[in-house]
């Protein structure tokens, strides 16, 4: 059996492999046995294991659930993050490892859908525009696209959280990727809506100074009660656990939300965009 030597200090991904290799060994578990337990290829999980594959959040979470160690500082899911900051701003691939276990999120997004809301055809083209701008790569652009698409699928669990969205009214108005993106896109919306386990709402133009954020913010509520918050600008982001200045952020979320369009109105404001009739 050809045995190839991994050389962990190259590159993040092949650290993380030789991790694999290493934890799979203590366990005395083949790759075989480990791709069953995973439920992937065991070609996929050699290239994985030997650097010619990048993981992904979602294997990353069945490894740490396989072997047991969820809770331990060398987790599959840290090192995955701690591969991700090359691409994602600081403090964001924290945060999502606390989105797909909290109870509540409240999101609010300036100028583009929020991303736990997007289409993959909305999502695929702000990272292709990324991507011709030159601020990420072509591999780093297909690795958003697919990292939404995991951190969408954790939410789809049996008792989903509930989802607070309040949106600038920019979100909606600013046409991404021509008509047909953005109507897919819209409609979307208006099918989120429709979830027990959402509110949707629109903050119109019109509220003026009274919007309280200049900036996206996303809170968590997870299961202990307990509050976190992630805010960013265009170069940089900010996770924080529970704090003064987190529940100051929760506070202004509420008079947002107060200020708001109902969901009926932020729906009806968004078929009539769909109809272009507004």
């Amino acid at each position: 059996m050809n045995r190839k030597e991994l050389a962990p200090e190259s590159s993040p991904q092949a650290a993380y492999g030789a991790h694999l290799r290493k934890v799979r060994e203590g366990f005395a578990w083949t790759q075989q046995e480990v791709a069953d337990k995973v439920e992937y290829a065991s070609s996929h999980m050699s290239a994985v294991e030997t650097g010619r594959k990048s993981p992904t959040l979602r294997l990353s979470r069945r490894l740490d659930r396989a072997f047991g160690i969820s809770e331990r500082g060398e987790s599959f899911e840290r090192m995955w993050r701690e591969m991700k900051r090359g691409s994602l701003l600081e403090g964001f691939p924290e945060y999502v490892g606390y989105e797909a276990r909290a109870v509540e999120l409240r999101l609010y997004e300036i100028g583009i859908i929020p991303g736990l809301l997007q289409t993959p055809e909305y999502a695929k083209v702000l990272a292709d525009s990324a991507v011709r701008r030159g601020t990420i790569t072509p591999e780093q652009g297909a690795e958003r696209v697919q990292f939404l698409a995991e951190r969408q699928a954790a939410l789809a669990r049996e008792r989903p959280p509930m989802v607070f969205v309040t949106m600038d009214e920019s979100c909606i108005r600013r046409n991404v990727g021509g008509r047909d993106v953005m109507d897919a896109q819209l409609e979307s919306l208006v099918a989120f809506a429709e979830l027990p386990n959402t509110l949707l709402q629109v903050a119109p133009f019109d509220i003026g100074e009274r919007r309280p954020f200049n900036l996206p913010v996303y809170i968590l509520t997870m299961p202990d009660r307990s509050l976190m918050s992630y805010a960013e600008s265009q170069a940089q982001g900010h996770f924080e656990r529970e704090g003064t200045s987190v529940i100051s952020m929760l506070t202004e979320y509420h008079q947002l939300q107060a200020e708001a369009l109902c969901q009926a109105a932020s729906v009806a404001m968004i078929k009539q965009l769909r109809k272009g009739t507004l």
